[in-house]
């Protein structure tokens, strides 16, 4: 049986337990565990994989005897060791990864997106996030998928006009003076995130200067989807929603923000790096 499959029957089993339970709706079970609604919708549709401590709170609500809870945290554990590596995950190319996050994208309120060293998939442009998939096929030695990948990309920003979301996204200049592709790919991908500026309110845009003095150090850059924490690390894909663990991210990107700068400031940076490319590139004669 593959992961997705068995992920949609924890679900689903999880669902029969709260309806069992006396639960009707997941707003009535949510309302009762203290979560939000859209993450007991996102677990029972398969969406995204409980925490260990997703799975105690749960079966605390309703009950449930201790062999019930032992089954269901094997479950987890067993799909969550199957699941996460690249090499699975992306055995058929980057696009079907691309749908799944955007469905995930497209259930969120709020999304946040952190990254040190490469900009978010959601602000790149198609030349740029073509250069990144070729990149991490060559690196996971997958089937290449490109067009289709870039496709799917560019397609999941389209929630950045949605203004019932709330998006945040902090990146570190790092990301733009150590380029994963050329000039040409570079100028105009400063250009976007330039326009991303002065966007719409739903939109926060940062830049972490690259003097800045910095308050935390995150090894790695880091999404997260209202009460889910979603971290990409070389070989694998980590999912969690405990809360600890959102409280740490949380913590993480308040003390980026402080040191951040937006707006008017964040545009001088742009037109300082785009000036240092133009100046690079070579007369034409």
């Amino acid at each position: 049986m593959n992961v997705e499959k068995r992920q949609l029957e924890l679900g689903e089993s999880l669902r029969k337990l709260r309806t069992q339970a006396g639960f009707a709706t997941g707003k009535d079970f949510a309302d009762a565990i203290g979560w939000r609604a859209s993450k007991v919708s996102r677990i029972e549709n398969g969406r995204t994989l409980p925490a260990a401590d997703d799975i105690d709170e749960w079966v605390a609500v309703i009950d449930a005897p201790a062999d019930v809870a032992n089954r269901l945290h094997d479950d987890v554990r067993d799909i969550r060791l199957a699941r996460d590596s690249w090499k699975r995950q992306l055995r058929h190319g980057h696009a079907g990864r691309q749908r799944i996050e955007a469905r995930s994208e497209h259930d969120a309120d709020h999304i946040t997106s952190v990254e040190m060293f490469i900009l978010p998939g959601l602000i790149q442009t198609a030349e740029y996030a073509r250069a990144v998939f070729r990149m991490a096929a060559d690196q996971h030695q997958t089937t290449p998928d490109t067009d289709d990948a870039v496709r799917e990309r560019i397609r999941r920003q389209e929630v950045l006009y949605d203004p019932n979301k709330q998006i945040e996204i902090l990146v570190h200049e790092l990301a733009l003076r150590a380029p994963v592709a050329g000039p040409e790919i570079m100028r105009a991908q400063l250009d976007r995130l330039t326009t991303l500026t002065g966007m719409a309110s739903n939109l926060r845009f940062g830049l972490i200067p690259l003097d800045a003095v910095v308050p935390t150090v995150s090894m790695h850059g880091y999404t997260i989807h209202d009460d889910t924490v979603i971290i990409e690390i070389n070989h694998t894909e980590i999912t969690t929603t405990d809360t600890d663990d959102l409280a740490l991210y949380r913590r993480i990107t308040d003390q980026l923000w402080d040191i951040a700068v937006e707006g008017n400031y964040a545009r001088a940076i742009l037109t300082q790096l785009g000036g240092q490319i133009d100046n690079d590139q070579p007369a034409n004669h």
